[in-house]
């Protein structure tokens, strides 16, 4: 299997359960790394792979208009959209808020995920 990864890819998402988190929006950062078709790469045709762009945008639309009370909900919507929507057999994500609570950097979730029948990579962060 090959993979696409997509990294520090920073979005304006509307996540947490504080009165703070909820009037207005906040940066997280997202890494993905997700499974595409072996085709792909031989064929050398956009059609036979997964549109990194079209990822991207999906990703800041969604975010963009949804709420969720907790970052690992968030996550888990992201993988599925990977799978449901883009036809990602494996995803890996890991999402982060940024500067969230004073003296830490990044407070977050990592996400390792593969449809049924499909061998999980080792996990690495």
């Amino acid at each position: 299997m090959d993979f696409i990864f997509i990294e520090e890819l920073r979005v304006q998402a509307w996540v947490g359960i504080y009165p703070r988190e909820k009037i207005a929006p906040q940066t997280v950062e997202l890494h993905l790394t997700f499974g595409v078709p072996d085709s792909a790469a031989e064929h050398d045709d956009i059609a036979d792979t997964i549109n990194y762009a079209e990822v991207i945008e999906r990703i800041r639309q969604e975010l963009a208009e949804r709420h969720f009370n907790l970052i690992e909900t968030l996550g888990e919507f992201v993988v599925n959209m990977l799978f449901d929507e883009f036809g990602a057999p494996w995803v890996k994500i890991r999402i982060a808020k940024i500067g969230v609570m004073k003296g830490v950097r990044r407070v977050g979730v990592f996400i390792q995920r593969g449809k049924e029948g499909v061998s999980l990579p080792p996990s690495t962060l």
